[in-house]
């Protein structure tokens, strides 16, 4: 690694506030973060207040606490929030250059998991690409319950797709592809072995390149999801399937409404059926963005984040001509500039939208950094950086059916918390600013993810 780049890496990654406890507080004892800027999630204003926490639970959030028999942290002049929550990832097929089957092992999962805690998005929901290892062993209950190092992993198992040959190997190898309606409750028992969080469907052509789900098919995906009272999640691209999807029960749109602008009548349809939405803006613009030097390629917060050899292959000139001369390059402009678009109508008009990225699907999604992105698009959008973070937190939260415990900055809840050291609400890129990150009340290391 180049010596100029490695110590503000090391800067980033190991600097600690000279208040800063060591990480390894015992959950028994009572921890006031003391004078913060808080920023709770809610969308509520940010205020000056002390948090304390016990038992890795929020007990209390005041100005001047009572400090007494307590384990006092001063975080004057920095930013606390609740963790990021990203509602649309994908887990442990990604290695490198390379997305493939045989990179899903428990040793890669609990790697990007980490990887995701550094950056402080301590929740993630897999979308339906996970593999029977992730569920062997308990290690699935053990990431859901936050018992190992990392983000915590909810997971939709395993996906539905359009019947097809897959290459042997793919990440998508192992997806239910059922060729008619009566096959779907036979698959779907076997998804629910899994314990899924929700249910992923694919419905698109990719631009005409692939077969698209039959309705008949995704009306009993959907139908016997709902028996089961787990939500399902529709990979969608084109305005005229998300109004069929809506129409007929679907949960979240998972992926931005990309061929054209959304209307009225849609808008009425998600708000009346309580439809939520994951744009994953930054899915679409890192699909174009490498046609040149986009501005954070030498960002030492975007290239820490990047599996080994994908700097260089991003930033090779044959790659970024490869991305201009793609066919598809003109569609994929418009795409981010409706996605734009479109996620702003949709929070306007009082649609639950929450944080996801698609991150860890191929190389160019860069898990952790992708998130951060995402929340600056969401603000080129059009919304207000609070009105992102609330997008990151208690949104996705609500998405993931899990805002109960996770999402906000309130008496009861869990303390997953992002400390920064400037305002975000300032200048949303200084979410890059990650002083610390606490998971139920305790630091967690900030060794250089490798």
């Amino acid at each position: 690694m180049d010596k100029l780049l490695l110590f503000p890496l090391l800067l980033f990654f190991l600097a600690c506030s000279s208040s800063r406890q060591e990480a390894d507080t015992a959950d028994d004892t009572k921890i006031i973060l003391k004078d913060a800027l808080v920023i709770d999630g809610t969308g509520a204003a940010p205020r000056q207040a002390d948090i304390a926490i016990f038992n890795g639970l929020i007990a209390a959030i005041d100005s001047q606490l009572d400090t007494s028999d307590a384990k006092v942290i001063n975080l004057a002049g920095k930013t606390v929030l609740p963790a990021f929550i990203s509602a649309h990832v994908h887990i442990g097929t990604l290695k490198g250059t390379s997305a493939s089957a045989e990179n899903f092992t428990r040793g890669n999962i609990l790697r990007q998991l980490r990887k995701y805690q550094q950056y402080g998005i301590l929740q993630v929901l897999s979308m339906g690409t996970d593999r029977p290892l992730l569920f062997e062993n308990q290690l699935y209950d053990s990431l859901k319950n936050g018992q190992l190092d990392g983000a915590r992993l909810f997971s939709a198992g395993i996906g539905f797709n359009v019947p097809g040959a897959v290459p042997t190997g793919s990440p998508m190898d192992l997806l239910y592809r059922p060729t008619n309606a009566s096959e779907v409750p036979a698959l779907m028992d076997q998804l629910m072995q899994y314990k899924p969080q929700a249910v992923k469907i694919w419905v698109d052509d990719f631009g005409g390149t692939a077969k698209k789900m039959d309705r008949s098919i995704y009306q009993a995906i959907i139908q016997e999801a709902h028996k089961h009272s787990i939500p399902v999640v529709a990979h969608v691209y084109n305005l005229e399937d998300a109004r069929q999807l809506v129409a007929d029960g679907v949960d979240v749109l998972g992926h931005s409404i990309r061929d054209q602008l959304v209307d009225d009548d849609l808008l009425t349809q998600m708000k009346t059926n309580r439809v939520a939405y994951i744009p994953t803006l930054t899915l679409d613009e890192f699909a174009i963005a490498y046609a040149s030097n986009p501005e954070w390629m030498n960002d030492p917060f975007f290239k820490q984040a990047l599996e080994p050899g994908v700097y260089e292959m991003l930033s090779a000139p044959d790659y970024q001509s490869q991305v201009k001369k793609d066919p598809q390059y003109e569609r994929k402009v418009l795409a981010l500039k409706n996605a734009l678009a479109n996620v702003l109508r949709m929070a306007k008009a009082g649609i639950l939208v929450g944080l996801g990225t698609d991150s860890g699907a191929s190389p160019t999604r860069v898990q952790g950094y992708a998130e951060h992105r995402e929340l600056e698009l969401l603000v080129r959008a059009g919304l207000t950086p609070l009105e992102a973070i609330s997008i990151a937190t208690q949104n996705a939260a609500k998405i993931l059916r899990i805002d109960k415990q996770y999402g906000t900055i309130e008496k009861g809840k869990v303390a997953d918390l992002l400390i920064l050291d400037a305002n975000p609400l300032t200048d949303i890129r200084n979410t890059h600013q990650i002083d610390g990150v606490m998971k139920a009340g305790q630091w967690m290391p900030r060794e250089v993810v490798k």
